[in-house]
């Protein structure tokens, strides 16, 4: 999973990968499968629709009640498990492209910042080492 290229989706939702650490798996999950479901959708790109099967093959839902916001949430956390404790993050993705750029595929930015005053003190005490 670690070889060039890595897969984010794949690395988060296999259980030899991130999975185990994530608190709010079945949460999360969800959302990443949503927003892959949304892109293939758009796209119909033969590579995301593969991409999309086996993602949706990594993750078996665990059965526990959910405590996901409501569909329509703007946000849903990251809660993963860490040598420093536990952390929540919330994402942010920012796409590069225009609408007349259509040689190219877009390039995408995701960037994870503390969900919380708790794992902000932590991630700013673990970089300040």
């Amino acid at each position: 999973m670690l070889e060039p290229p890595v897969n984010v989706m794949r690395l988060s939702l296999h259980p030899d990968g991130l999975a185990p650490r994530i608190l709010n798996l079945d949460d999360w999950a969800d959302h990443l499968l949503t927003r892959l479901r949304r892109e293939v959708e758009l796209t119909a790109d033969p590579r995301l629709c593969n991409l999309l099967k086996e993602a949706e093959t990594l993750h078996r839902p665990s059965g526990k009640p959910a405590h996901s916001p409501h569909p329509s949430a703007l946000a849903i956390p990251l809660r993963i498990q860490t040598r420093l404790g536990p952390l929540s993050f919330f994402s942010t993705i920012t796409v590069f492209g225009t609408p007349v750029d259509v040689t190219i595929s877009e390039i995408a930015l995701e960037m994870l910042y503390p969900a919380d005053h708790e794992t902000d003190l932590i991630v700013r005490a673990a970089s300040a080492k």
